[in-house]
């Protein structure tokens, strides 16, 4: 008895997996539980012959896919857009994926790197209506990762994640970008240049076929992609209702990092960031140290607490402070004077203001001591 695959062209195809998830993406939707669990079950060959013979995956509502199904021409059409199908086992196929509890059936891959290069990547996300501020926060931390050979992962939107791949691509790094569409298209159709330079120096993927649009639940089952590939999602600038909101609970789910860049009080564009600190439990992160001192390789990547830049005037001791305050900036005074202010007696008077000079700090004209302008201090040993 024939087998039922054979009714579709180029069905003969469809006893090797590749070809038959390949078919399987072109009939259901991502997230598909009943497809999921039947692939799981029999396997993708199997699993897609039942539903052919009238299997209950879907009860009837991809009739009109199923009918119109060619394997053929899909795969000539990959061809033509040089994309190829990778599955899992394959040796690029991200492994964060299988943690999810609807991973992609395959997915559609375009660039230069194997996909495999998201392992240890980190996703920057935010606002498509992003202000300078979150702009420039997005292309720095992108570029900072990329020097430090850590790729970037978002979704090519514009705003923050364009500024991301852009800033990744700065700094040499590869960078992958996840649409919501097919990959025969660009989207958005203004960032055809930029998904370019991205296949040339990284990938750009999708677990939809080519000619499928991207729709909102489509949107929404990218986001899982973009937080299951990486070892932490960074928000940058986020509105309350945000969708970069919806990549940082799918983390959550999945036990990856979540950090957020705070903005200000009074932006909207940044409320969605300081509610994922305040409820959430998100670290707040201001650069790409401190972004990999949370995601990044334990002890290689650990940073200090932050300090503030130390001057000489930083390292004095209780006295040397209370003296050097107490010496005035234009008229200069005597040391009866200095030890009025200071109730110091003048030996040890003598000995901090004496120190005070050699940091560069005091100047002694004749009697009198003043403080020297903060322009004009010179760094002690230096010249």
């Amino acid at each position: 008895m024939p087998s039922v695959l054979s009714s579709i062209p180029g069905g003969a195809a469809l006893s090797e997996e590749r070809w038959a998830r390949l078919a399987w993406s072109r009939i259901v939707e991502p997230q598909t539980v009943s497809a999921r669990n039947s692939i799981r079950d029999h396997g993708p060959s199997e699993a897609l012959e039942r539903l052919l013979a009238g299997g209950d995956v879907g009860e009837g509502q991809f009739a009109e896919r199923i009918e119109t199904l060619d394997i053929d021409r899909a795969r000539r059409v990959l061809d033509r857009l040089r994309v190829r199908v990778v599955i899992p086992g394959d040796d690029e196929w991200p492994l964060g994926l299988d943690q999810l509890p609807a991973p992609p059936i395959c997915l559609y891959v375009r660039g230069e790197c194997e996909l495999s290069v998201a392992e240890g990547s980190v996703a920057v996300v935010g606002s498509r209506a992003a202000t300078s501020y979150g702009l420039s926060v997005a292309a720095d931390l992108g570029e900072g990762l990329a020097t430090r050979g850590v790729p970037v992962v978002s979704g090519a939107a514009f705003g923050i994640d364009a500024a991301a791949h852009r800033g990744s691509l700065a700094g040499g790094g590869p960078t992958i970008a996840v649409l919501a569409r097919g990959l025969d298209r660009a989207y958005p159709q203004a960032h055809e240049g930029l998904l370019r330079e991205i296949a040339g120096h990284g990938v750009v993927v999708s677990e939809l076929p080519p000619g499928w649009a991207p729709y909102r639940a489509r949107f929404i089952a990218r986001n899982r992609l973009i937080a299951a590939m990486s070892v932490g999602t960074v928000v940058v600038e986020a509105g309350l209702r945000s969708g970069s909101l919806n990549t940082a609970k799918e983390a959550r789910l999945l036990v990856r990092h979540v950090a957020a860049v705070p903005g200000p009080v009074t932006s909207v564009q940044s409320a969605g960031c300081h509610q994922l600190v305040r409820e959430h439990g998100a670290a707040l992160v201001t650069d790409t140290g401190e972004v990999l001192d949370l995601m990044g390789r334990l002890s290689l990547d650990a940073v200090g607490p932050s300090r503030a830049p130390e001057t000489a005037e930083s390292e004095l001791d209780p006295i040397g402070r209370a003296v050097f305050s107490a010496v005035p900036v234009r008229e200069g005074a005597d040391l009866a004077r200095m030890q009025a202010l200071t109730a110091l007696d003048g030996r040890t008077l003598l000995g901090v203001l004496g120190r005070l000079c050699v940091l560069g700090l005091v100047a002694r004209h004749e009697e009198r001591w003043r403080k020297v302008p903060a322009a004009r201090r010179r760094v002690p040993g230096a010249g």
